[in-house]
């Protein structure tokens, strides 16, 4: 059905809403996907397992004699072992699709290992060896299907946005570079649009200016367009500005840059921003409240006593091999800067030789760093050298998610070539991150303006269910031995 709005002497008739699924909407539909995939798989699991038993069979006996009440949960602790695919990038290429969906069953192996020997040789119906064989191989088969299915039918134009560029100068070409370099494009880009005489019939960053803003309500009719990006930092026209608005009552939605910018990469685009952004993010929409601040306490300390508990576990073997390797100190602390730029110790197992800094210059730690020890290099790519931090944890000094501790003089040299650089101060540095699980190691000024970028997208966005995501995230960046 079509309706229609007025404005001056014009009639332009309200886009009529398509299947065209925004980010969030991608994300909730890949996620009701999985959950069924899961509820077939749990389905078929308690069949086979059924069947299998010599005495009882598949039936209502089986199931409330054989089979434990965790079991029916498996559908969500499916979801939860899969949260690194709810990126809709990672989840459109199929290749990254394949590596997520086994990096997920690996994960329930070693989950389900690491509860059958802690309890040493559980009874069959607490960890039912069968059942839970049975639901891996089935939820990772369906759920690939539906992935598939996912790929080539919501890839499809009819179900991707149709968007025009408003803006072609620095910020418009900043966005520009963002599209081109992301694998799988979240949507059809149609043109840009400018003001500038020259511009018009030219192309930015391999896409051309159609038209000047006069024409911009006319290509919403025409080329049936469903979002707008402003990428303007300077005054905007009045003229401009009211073609907004009468395409905004037309149904289409108006997206700043900078949100673009946040919702494709999960950064804040930095050198692009004015210098109040900081006071509009910080102060007016980042404000947390005090049961935030009382919840995330408490799930540092509990996460803190349950690292501590896993450091001195393996303790005594990361001890022997550093003696063995390169001698004593085993731990070394070094001075970090935290919230609100107070100084504290923290504190790692030794990684690199004792004279590795012998100028008392800080460096970069790099790929395959000459400075590490051998056992070292397996710590970091581990990241098992960073569990005695759970000690700062617990003394309130870090917290279990947040930006990345620095070194006080390198937090002097980056904020002088990065804009809004000490922002990262402004909470609790973290053993893990936002940036770390996103990006990982910085090794030059540019990789520490991204990561700065995913650093204050944290905090603009921080909360406890984010919290507890990039906690779920984290062991694929030890699996993936992406440490350095």
């Amino acid at each position: 059905m079509e309706f229609a709005c007025f404005m001056s002497a014009d009639k332009l008739t309200v886009r009529a809403p398509h299947w065209q699924l925004r980010v969030s909407e991608r994300r909730t539909l890949l996620i009701i996907g999985d959950f069924i995939a899961g509820l077939l798989a749990l389905g078929l699991s308690l069949y086979v397992w059924g069947v299998s038993e010599r005495f009882s069979g598949f039936s209502l006996v089986f199931i409330q004699r054989r089979v434990p009440a965790w079991f029916f949960l498996l559908p969500l602790i499916w979801l939860v072992l899969m949260v690194e695919l709810y990126d809709v990038h990672r989840a459109g290429d199929w290749k990254q699709t394949l590596r997520g969906v086994f990096t997920a069953v690996l994960a329930g192996v070693v989950l389900y290992l690491a509860l059958y020997f802690y309890y040493v040789n559980p009874p069959k119906s607490l960890l039912p060896r069968r059942g839970v064989a049975t639901f891996l191989i089935a939820v990772s088969a369906l759920t690939l299907s539906w992935r598939w299915f996912y790929i080539r039918v919501f890839t499809d134009p009819q179900f991707m946005r149709r968007v025009l560029l408003v803006g072609g100068g620095k910020s418009g070409q900043q966005i520009l570079r963002v599209i081109n370099d992301l694998r799988v494009k979240p949507f059809i880009l149609v043109g840009v649009i400018d003001d500038d005489p020259g511009k018009l019939g030219t192309t930015i960053e391999g896409h051309r200016v159609i038209a000047a803003s006069d024409h911009l309500l006319q290509l919403v009719a025409e080329q049936d367009i469903s979002d707008i990006i402003v990428a303007i930092t300077g005054e905007m026209q009045g003229q401009l500005f009211q073609a907004l608005l009468d395409a905004q009552e037309m149904g289409v939605e108006i997206i700043r840059m900078p949100t673009a910018y946040e919702e494709l990469l999960g950064r804040v685009p930095i050198l692009s921003l004015e210098a109040n952004w900081i006071l509009r993010s910080f102060v007016d929409e980042a404000r947390v409240s005090g049961f935030y601040l009382l919840g995330k306490r408490l799930l540092d300390i509990l996460g803190g006593l349950t690292g501590a508990l896993i450091m001195l576990i393996f303790f005594p073997f990361i001890s022997i091999a550093t003696l063995l390797d390169d001698g004593l100190p085993i731990f070394y602390s070094q001075t970090r800067l935290g919230r609100g730029g107070q100084t504290y110790k923290i504190i790692k197992f030794r990684t690199m030789r004792r004279d590795a800094e012998a100028d008392g210059r800080p460096r970069w730690a790099r790929e395959d760093d000459e400075r590490a020890t051998r056992v070292g290099k397996i710590l970091r790519k581990t990241h098992l050298d960073e569990l005695p931090q759970f000690l700062n944890v617990l003394r309130g000094e870090m917290s279990l998610v947040g930006p990345r501790a620095e070194r006080p003089e390198l937090v002097e040299l980056f904020q002088q070539h990065i804009p809004f650089y000490r922002a990262r101060l402004l909470v609790k540095p973290g053993i893990t991150g936002w940036a770390q699980v996103n990006f990982g190691y910085a090794s030059t000024i540019e990789e520490t303006v991204t990561k700065l970028e995913y650093d204050l997208y944290y905090i603009k966005h921080r909360s406890i269910l984010m919290d507890l995501v990039i906690l779920l995230r984290t062991p694929a960046t030890m699996f993936g031995f992406r440490g350095r």
